[in-house]
C-alpha cells in the first residue's frame, strides 16, 4: 500500500512478492525512480523496522566516517533508504550479514539503479533479493477504479502516485520532478557539468520515444560527443526514465535492425518533456502512435518487475519494413503483439503479423492486437486485447 490517504485502497503488486522472500535473503533491495512509492512501501511493509534515510548529511556522514559504528547502532530490523549515497558501506554490510546469517537482516532502498546495482554484484551477490518498483501499473490503479477511462487522458496524466494522491496538476507535478531530478541527481550524484545540453538531451530523447535509436544523430543534434551521449543515455537509463528494447535477431534469410528502441518508463513525463499540456492535444499530435506505443512498453516493464515475471520480450524489423512491435519466443513458436493507437478494428491491423507468421513457418505464431479501444476478442486466428487488459503471460 502507499500514501496514507490512498493506502486503503491502492495495493501494489509486488507487494507480497518483498514479503515472502523476507525469510529467505538477509538482504532485500527495493530500487525504482524517484518518487515511484518506495519508502510508503517499505515503510508500510515493515512496520517494525526501523527506518533510516542516508539522505540526512548527519546520517550520511556517521555512516560514512564510522561504517562499522553505523552498523553497530543500526545492526538489524532497518530499511537504509539511499543507500547508494554511502557506497563504502556495501562491503560492511555483507560483512555483517556473514557473521549473524539472519534472515531479512537489512532492508536498502535507493533511486540510482547504476549505482545500487554495481555495488550489490561486487559486494552482496548471492545475499540480496533485488526488486524494482515503478510507477502505477494498471491492474493497481483498476482495483482502486482510478485508471482513466480513455487511454489519451492516462497517458497524459502519468502514473507517479503524488499524482493521484495529492491530485496534482500534471504539469506542475513534472515541472518540479524534472528540476529535482536534474537539480539533485544528475548535479549531485552523477557528475553531469553542463546541465542546459543535459537537459536539452533529455528533450531529444523523447522525440525519439518508439524509434530506433542513433547514438551518432542525437549527439550531433544535441553538439555532444557519441561517448557523452552514451554516458548520458546510461544515467537516464540508471534513473529508471528511460529504458531500450532490444531486437530479436532470427533474421528468416532477411536482414535484421540492430539498434534497440528508446521508451519512458512514464508516459505523462514523456508527455512534459514534448511541450504537450493537456490530453486533447495527444488526438491530433503527430506522435500519437509512437505516444501509444509507449504506454504499452511502459506499461509491460512495470507487469515484468511489479508481477516478478521476468518475462525476455523484443521487437522485430527486417530491412524491407516488415516489423512486430512485440516478440516473445516460446517453446514452439512465438508470440507476436501489434500495437495501434486507433480505436477501430480492422483487418488490415493485422498484416504485418500475418507476414511475420508466414516468414517463421513452420514455426507455431499467436496473434495479437493490442489497440486503444475497449473491446476484447478472441477471433479464429488473432486475439485482440484493450489497450486495459494487455498481458504478455504465456
Amino acid at each position: 500500500m502507499f500514501l496514507n490517504q490512498l493506502e486503503m485502497f491502492v495495493k501494489r503488486q509486488i507487494t507480497h512478492i518483498i514479503k515472502k522472500q523476507q525469510s529467505k535473503f538477509p538482504i532485500l533491495a527495493l530500487t525504482g525512480p524517484r518518487q515511484s512509492g518506495k519508502t510508503t512501501l517499505l515503510k508500510e511493509l515493515f512496520k517494525d523496522y526501523r527506518y533510516i534515510s542516508l539522505e540526512n548529511p548527519d546520517i550520511r556522514a556517521f555512516a560514512t566516517d564510522d561504517p562499522n559504528g553505523f552498523l553497530n547502532e543500526y545492526s538489524e530490523n532497518v530499511i537504509l533508504d539511499e543507500v547508494q549515497r554511502v557506497p563504502s558501506l556495501f562491503s560492511y554490510i555483507q560483512t555483517k550479514v556473514d557473521e549473524s546469517k539472519k534472515m531479512g537482516q537489512y532492508i536498502l532502498s535507493g533511486s540510482q539503479n547504476f549505482h545500487l546495482l554495481n555495488s550489490i554484484t561486487q559486494t552482496l551477490a548471492g545475499r540480496v533479493a533485488l526488486f524494482k518498483l515503478l510507477p502505477l501499473d494498471f491492474e493497481e490503479l483498476k482495483a482502486a477504479e482510478l485508471l482513466e477511462d480513455d487511454y489519451p487522458q492516462a497517458l497524459f496524466k502519468g502514473f507517479y502516485p503524488a499524482i493521484f494522491d495529492r491530485d496534482i496538476d500534471p504539469k506542475v507535478f513534472y515541472t518540479n520532478y524534472i528540476q529535482t531530478y536534474v537539480e539533485k541527481d544528475v548535479t549531485e550524484l552523477l557528475n553531469v557539468k553542463d546541465l542546459k545540453a543535459f537537459r536539452t538531451f533529455l528533450g531529444l530523447c523523447a522525440g525519439r520515444a518508439g524509434q530506433l535509436l542513433n547514438i551518432s544523430a542525437l549527439a550531433n543534434d544535441c553538439n555532444i560527443s557519441q561517448p557523452t551521449a552514451k554516458a548520458w543515455l546510461s544515467i537516464l537509463e540508471s534513473s529508471y526514465l528511460i529504458f531500450l528494447l532490444q531486437p530479436y535477431h532470427q533474421n528468416f534469410n532477411k536482414r535484421l535492425v540492430k539498434s534497440p528502441k528508446l521508451y519512458f518508463y512514464d508516459t505523462g513525463l514523456l508527455c512534459y518533456l514534448l511541450g504537450i499540456r493537456s490530453a486533447d492535444e495527444i488526438i491530433l499530435n503527430r506522435l500519437k502512435g509512437s505516444l501509444f506505443e509507449n504506454l504499452i512498453l511502459a506499461e509491460l516493464q512495470k507487469k515484468n518487475y511489479h508481477q516478478y515475471t521476468h518475462l525476455d520480450y523484443y521487437f522485430w524489423q527486417d530491412s524491407n519494413g516488415n516489423e512486430i512491435d512485440i516478440l516473445l519466443k516460446n517453446y514452439n513458436g512465438f508470440d507476436v503483439f501489434e500495437i495501434k493507437a486507433t480505436e477501430t478494428i480492422s483487418i488490415k491491423l493485422f498484416k504485418q503479423m500475418d507476414r511475420f507468421a508466414e516468414l517463421a513457418a513452420p514455426e507455431d505464431v499467436k496473434k495479437t492486437l493490442i489497440y486503444g479501444g475497449k473491446q476484447n476478442q478472441k477471433r479464429s486466428k488473432y486475439q485482440v486485447q484493450s489497450w486495459k487488459d494487455i498481458s504478455l503471460h504465456k
